[in-house]
Order: C-alpha cells, then sequence, then structure tokens
C-alpha cells in the first residue's frame, strides 16, 4: 500500500523528498490541488473541504498513511481529519520548537502563508513555547506563485522579498523558519538577506521522521519501491507537464542537500 501526500501544490515535494531518502522501500501517491492553489488566501472553510476531498481521495486509493504536506492545511484542518478518518494521519507544523531549542529564545522570524499566521495553531504552538516575545510572523504568499513558476532567484523575487523585510532587521534574528513548505526552494536567495549566523530552519525533515516511525509502530513499513504517482484536484491523473515540473522539483531538492 502507497503513502499518500498532499499540497495545494508542489511545495509539499519537500517533504516527500525526505521520505523518499529516507524510505526507498515504499511507494506514494502525491496529490497537488493545483485547482485551488495557494490554499494561503483561501478561508478556513475552504481549505477544510479542500483537505477533507484530498485524504477522501487518497484513501480511496489504498493509502496507508497521510501527510499533509502543507503548514496552511495542517493549521486548519489536522485535527477534524485525523476526527474523521482511521488511517494515521501526519500534518507539518513551522519547526519553532527546534528553532527555540537551538537558539535559546533569542530573535525568531517565522515565515509563513497569512492563514497559516492567522489560525489559532501556530499562536498556540508559540505560546506553549513561551516565546510570544520572540518571534516575529512575516506572511510571504506571493513565494508560493513564484515556486509553482520555477522562479526562484528573480528579479522579481529579489524586489518581493526586499518589499516584506522593509521592516525587519534581519540581523537582530538568530534564526528564519520556514512556515510553508513551497519556502525551501528559496533558502538561497533567503540566506542572502541574513547574515552568517542566522540558521535557516524548516519542518520537512522532522516530519518525514515522524511518518517513518509511525509506520514502524503500526507494523506498516516497506513493501514497495520508491515510485511516485500524481495526481491533481479531483484525482485525475497529473498532466505530463505537471510530473515533469515535479521531477525538476525533486531533483533540485536534492542537489540542495
Amino acid at each position: 500500500m502507497p503513502i499518500g501526500f498532499f499540497d495545494s501544490g508542489l511545495g509539499g515535494l519537500t517533504v516527500l523528498e525526505k521520505a523518499l531518502r529516507m524510505m526507498p522501500d515504499e511507494d506514494y501517491v502525491y496529490y497537488a490541488d493545483e485547482a485551488n492553489l495557494p490554499y494561503g488566501e483561501k478561508t478556513p472553510e475552504q481549505i477544510a473541504q479542500f483537505a477533507r476531498t484530498a485524504v477522501e481521495c487518497l484513501r480511496s486509493r489504498g493509502c496507508k498513511a497521510v501527510v499533509i504536506a502543507c503548514n496552511t492545511a495542517t493549521s486548519v484542518a489536522v485535527e477534524d481529519l485525523r476526527r474523521s478518518f482511521s488511517l494515521p494521519i501526519v500534518g507539518i507544523e513551522p519547526a519553532v520548537k527546534p528553532a527555540v531549542e537551538q537558539t535559546g529564545h533569542r530573535r525568531i522570524l517565522v515565515m509563513a502563508t497569512p492563514v497559516t499566521i492567522r489560525e489559532s495553531r501556530l499562536k498556540g504552538l508559540i505560546a506553549a513555547l513561551d516565546a510570544e516575545d520572540s518571534v516575529d510572523l512575516l506572511a510571504m504568499p506571493e513565494l508560493v506563485r513564484f515556486c509553482e513558476r520555477e522562479e526562484y532567484d528573480s528579479p522579481a523575487v529579489r524586489e518581493y522579498i526586499r518589499s516584506r523585510l522593509q521592516d525587519k532587521d534581519p540581523s537582530a534574528y538568530s534564526a528564519l523558519v520556514l512556515g510553508c513548505t513551497h519556502f525551501n526552494h528559496f533558502r538561497s536567495v533567503l540566506g542572502d538577506f541574513f547574515p552568517e549566523p542566522v540558521r535557516i530552519i524548516d519542518g520537512s525533515l522532522g516530519t518525514a521522521r515522524r511518518l517513518q516511525a509511525l509506520l514502524e509502530e503500526r507494523g506498516v513499513r516497506g513493501g514497495g519501491t520508491g515510485r511516485v504517482e500524481y495526481v491533481v484536484t479531483g484525482g485525475e491523473p497529473a498532466p505530463e507537464e505537471l510530473v515533469g515540473r515535479a521531477g525538476r522539483l525533486l531533483d533540485r531538492l536534492k542537489r540542495m542537500e
């Protein structure tokens, strides 16, 4: 049985790439909800319905577990999905906890989508760490669109980042948390805006590790060959253009390791 992944687009490949490296003996189905991209600017009610549709589709394909490879969908829908479905569901959240642990409550900047920033889940995570006074939040919605266009380091990308940071002092931060799976593709260019000591942290590796541990706990690890099937909104087979784009993004992520 395969493992299901879903995201609004192809940002969730940042988590899938980690899973493929850690568990090459699994098969995967990746659901890209491209018709509803981007989630970060939709209402919570819309996102919850998109997520439910994706999980229902992946369950119908026999997936033994589902990874919500989208911080926004996790923040809105993960608890309801876990109540509604019996199969294991793993979400991804902004890696605020490891950032706080690694930096000792020094100042942290979290970049995420507008919905992730507004939702109570992230605020609760920050409060539980007693880090309200050391964490700043910054919405970066256009990075999702840039990523989907495979535009990572153009003058337009740099100008957008510069404009969003105009009221921030990058040298004041000890860590930058990438709170959207699409944002991992901009590590290099973001690094040019922050001084060398600033750590850039995301939650993809921790999510893949949690998935692996959960499968092992349930005794359902393995049984595949590393095959990845791509589907789009509604479970339709992905067009060749998207499959090619996904392959290029995965290759790019491997080179970034």
